[in-house]
């Protein structure tokens, strides 16, 4: 069985599950899912100036409504329960957890726990943290040690 660590950072679309769970093909895949919410990982600046070049002004408005603190860890439980659902019900094991401080620190340990053979971190656009290769993805091929792919999420369910 092929093992992937899957970070993300919001519920998984319908999209999203069709797309990892056929990279392999035929050959059975078990998820291990990190889910770190959004309003944890980058700061609202950051994340208004990626809307605005995605020409999503009213999120970028929006910005200041994420959930932060606490209050994103909620929103993460109910976005991690379904991505997990939506992984089994395509008929991969799935198994994850909530991320709240340091995820490639996390990262690099689930990797090495589960003896994964791939890392996909599937999330938005961030165009200034992958322009200074500060992304999960870029800074994720320095220290995990295993293949680390990279993917957009689709924003529609």
């Amino acid at each position: 069985m092929f093992t992937s660590v899957l970070m993300i950072e919001k519920a998984l679309t319908s999209a999203d599950v069709e797309f990892v769970t056929t990279l392999h093909g035929d050959e059975e895949v078990a998820f291990h899912v990190l889910l770190q919410p959004r309003g944890e990982q980058a700061d609202r600046l950051l994340r208004a100036i990626d809307d605005i070049a995605l020409g999503e002004l009213d999120e970028a408005v929006r910005e200041g409504e994420t959930p932060e603190g606490k209050e994103a860890l909620s929103t993460g439980e109910r976005a991690l329960e379904v991505s997990l659902t939506a992984l089994r019900t395509a008929g991969a094991e799935a198994g994850g957890r909530l991320l709240e401080d340091h995820p490639l620190d996390a990262l690099r340990a689930v990797v090495d726990e589960v003896g994964a053979d791939e890392v996909i971190v599937l999330t938005d656009p961030h165009y200034v943290e992958e322009f200074f290769h500060r992304d999960w993805a870029s800074r994720a091929r320095h220290k995990v040690g295993v293949p680390v792919l990279k993917l957009f999420s689709h924003s529609k369910a």
